[in-house]
């Protein structure tokens, strides 16, 4: 077997089960008496509305944003592009330009919200007092501190005018569909892009006591806000809601199930760890990796040959200076670390999205000899997990796994295969 063909082989079942044009036909909504204004938001928005304009049968116009290097051609629907993981003055640009589009709707136009991960960081918009460069201090230290993503984002969306659902009431009186491509653990629509279109009952208190609790250092003119009163998002009971509806179209779960089918049908069994996987990267990994130990040396939990496929969104907490690691490389470096010497074991861990941290890679390939051909080359896992250089690590053994960008966003995957 070609292992790293394989491997590959269920990445792409788990992408193509979130295709954009898959995930919406069987969502659309009733057409409006009015307009049908499209918004979007996040890594896949681009594509998410070209396959909407392929499906949607009537006038349409709109605004979505997407990554740089991310955007598909659309025919009717304007596409911008700004900075993630951390925002820019053009993501600033494209959050005044969202609020406009939806600027003077009806109770008979419909507005479609296409949303999906990534849209955090590409939609800045501080609240009075806040600066933009404010507003990239506090991105930086939350994806410094390890937080998991649901933390990140009910801190995040205390900082803003357009997340925690606030995108959603500037659209008041028309009726808002969200459509939305899950990249969370536990598929909370609230979550995902910190919830432009989706309130939640988060509040300021709630935001402040997670900042205590995950230690996240930030300036004091942010907690001074997020404890103001001008910092309260508008709650899911606000009648600004009532008409609106939310449904998740694809996600981690879906893509698992798929890519599961896909290895069985291969003529590999597949077990599903979870979908909902969260927690500091490398520790994942030692865990995945003391699993697929146990069952290459005892038979237990699961009988080989087989391949476990786990899903969710760890976090990296920064150590180093300098390093060009992801979360899913970081993950795979640990593991590799750990199954140092085995035989029979070989993984695969990337992003769905196709970019895993700041570089081109979405993620990358590690087995049983990673390691020991690592130090053959000057380097170490340990060194360097040491500087968060997981990426340097597997572009020096050639591993690294680019898919390029894959038009969706169903958080990370993780497949590990293990012979018999």
């Amino acid at each position: 077997m070609n292992e790293k063909a394989f491997l590959t082989s269920l990445f792409r079942a788990a992408v193509d089960a979130a295709d954009p044009e898959l995930a919406l036909r069987a969502a659309l909504p009733a057409k409006p008496r009015g307009r049908t204004v499209v918004i979007g938001l996040g890594k896949g928005a681009a594509q998410l509305a070209a396959a909407f304009e392929r499906l949607w049968d009537g006038p349409v116009e709109g605004l979505v944003v997407t990554r740089y290097g991310y955007a598909t051609p659309c025919k009717h629907l304007r596409v911008m592009e700004a900075s993630h993981p951390v925002p820019d003055a053009a993501g600033l640009e494209a959050s005044e330009a969202l609020f406009d589009v939806v600027r003077d709707l009806t109770e008979d136009d419909l507005v479609v919200a296409l949303v999906c991960g990534g849209g955090s960081a590409l939609l800045p918009s501080p609240p009075e007092g806040l600066t933009l460069a404010d507003e990239q201090a506090l991105n930086r230290a939350l994806l410094a501190s390890g937080a998991p993503i649901g933390v990140m984002n009910a801190i995040r969306k205390h900082a803003s005018r357009i997340k925690g659902g606030r995108l959603a009431a500037a659209c008041a009186p028309a009726r808002v569909v969200s459509l939305v491509v899950s990249d969370v653990p536990g598929d909370d629509p609230a979550q995902v892009a910190s919830g432009p279109t989706v309130p939640d009952a988060v509040d300021a208190e709630a935001a402040l006591a997670l900042i205590k609790a995950w230690k996240i250092t930030l300036p004091q003119n942010i907690l001074d806000h997020i404890a103001s009163e001008a910092s309260a998002a508008p709650h899911p009971s606000d009648a600004c809601f009532a008409r609106n509806e939310v449904r998740v179209v694809a996600s981690a779960r879906l893509s698992l199930e798929a890519a599961a089918a896909a290895a069985e049908a291969a003529g590999t069994p597949a077990v599903i760890l979870s979908d909902a996987i969260e927690g500091e990267a490398r520790d994942v990994g030692l865990v995945h990796a003391a699993m697929a130990r146990e069952v290459v040396s005892r038979g237990r939990p699961f009988t080989p040959p087989l391949v476990m496929l786990s899903g969710g969104e760890t976090t990296v907490t920064l150590r180093g200076d300098g390093g060009r690691g992801g979360r899913n490389t970081e993950f795979l470096l640990a593991f590799a670390h750990a199954i140092d010497g085995v035989g029979g074991i070989h993984a695969i861990a990337a992003d769905t999205d196709g970019i895993d941290g700041t570089e081109d890679n979405a993620g990358a390939f590690a087995d049983g000899t990673s390691a020991a051909r690592l130090r053959a080359a000057g380097g170490d896992t340990m060194e360097t997990l040491s500087r968060n250089d997981a990426w340097g690590a597997f572009d020096m053994l050639g591993d690294l796994f680019v898919p390029g960008p894959t038009g969706t966003n169903v958080n990370d995957f993780r497949a590990v295969l293990i012979d018999a």
